[in-house]
């Protein structure tokens, strides 16, 4: 088993350096080649405050077949903007909403997928992502115990070819649940939560079957048709298993660079195809991220309602933070988010 080094003496070195380095910084001020308009940041601010209003009385979002998965991505959405739980102007909510994942972890034995939903380990993937980059604000020792659980459902659920599937059994495996898994895992173990590099190392073979041999493009399954958000996926995949480097993820990125530039507009799934591939594109620096990153966020703004929520792919809480998630990269706040 490997365990990193702990969170908070990681976040204190960086914060030493950047002290060094660059002046103070405003709450709320991102540093990036790109930053964040002003437009952009009054739309984040309005999808906060219509999340907000949404929360339910015991603390989820949604409160529906996908709660787990509306809550988690609605504090992410708070997380990202550099709110915290306990503290400020939505600290009780964020803390209810961590409530109610805390509580379907004890009731389900670490696992939080919403009950009866047939697609529970995206939500669990979800979950586990709020949950360590709320433990690295948090001196809860409950999310510290509940996220050791969930982690433990995840490597119990990886199958033999190195992926996963959307239920906790170690059956099948498709690219979109192996990618939010590693996704989670990686989180998990910056925060301090011990993962084996063998389930690293298993799921970056199956993360290759996906790749198509001839245009570099990745697929759902091995030997299916490759597409855009599914190359999002398998490139940000390859990045969270210590694969950034790998010739598999340059024919990747070329495969979502010359795709037709209706990607930025016109784009099966905008919000799942936009997740994976923004934060693979600022993975690999900021004159990449600077071609990506613009038309997508013109689109965001265009696009979101008076009400300050978005809707079309999923429902509004959904679709409020996962906008909000990728217009907000530049804040740099959620350490998925960093280099």
């Amino acid at each position: 088993m490997y365990m990193r080094t702990s969170r908070w003496r990681k976040a204190l070195v960086g914060l030493l350096m950047a002290a060094a380095l660059w002046p103070a910084l405003a709450p709320g001020q991102e540093r990036a080649a790109v930053r964040l308009s002003p437009e952009a940041r009054k739309a984040i601010t309005q999808g906060l405050e219509y999340l907000a209003k949404a929360q339910g009385k015991d603390g989820s979002w949604g409160g529906n077949e996908h709660s787990s998965a509306d809550t988690a991505t609605a504090l992410l959405a708070f997380m990202l903007q550099g709110h915290v739980p306990g503290l400020g102007q939505y600290g009780t909510l964020m803390e209810k909403g961590l409530d109610y994942l805390l509580a379907l972890n004890e009731k389900q034995l670490g696992y939080m997928g919403t009950p009866n939903n047939h697609a529970g380990m995206y939500e669990h993937g979800l979950a586990i992502l709020a949950l360590s980059e709320a433990w690295g604000q948090s001196k809860n020792v409950k999310i510290r115990d509940a996220l050791r659980k969930a982690v433990d459902v995840t490597l119990r659920s990886q199958n033999n070819e190195g992926g996963w599937r959307y239920s906790p059994q170690p059956n099948d495996a498709d690219l979109s649940m192996t990618v939010m898994q590693l996704v989670a895992l990686n989180s998990a173990r910056e925060s301090g939560i011990s993962v084996p590099d063998a389930t690293m190392q298993r799921a970056t073979v199956y993360v290759l079957s996906c790749q198509d041999p001839s245009t570099g493009g990745y697929a759902y399954q091995p030997h299916s048709e490759p597409g855009l958000a599914r190359t999002g996926a398998g490139v940000m995949s390859l990045i969270m298993c210590g694969q950034r480097d790998h010739p598999a993820v340059k024919r990747g990125l070329l495969y979502m660079k010359s795709y037709p530039d209706r990607k930025f507009a016109n784009v099966s799934r905008f919000l799942y195809t936009h997740y994976y591939c923004t934060l693979s594109m600022y993975q690999f620096g900021d004159e990449e991220f600077m071609r990506w990153y613009p038309p997508v966020a013109a689109t965001l703004i265009a696009r979101q309602a008076r009400t300050g929520h978005w809707e079309g792919e999923v429902g509004p809480v959904w679709d409020t933070a996962m906008s909000i998630l990728i217009l907000g990269v530049p804040y740099r706040f959620l350490p998925i988010y960093q280099r």
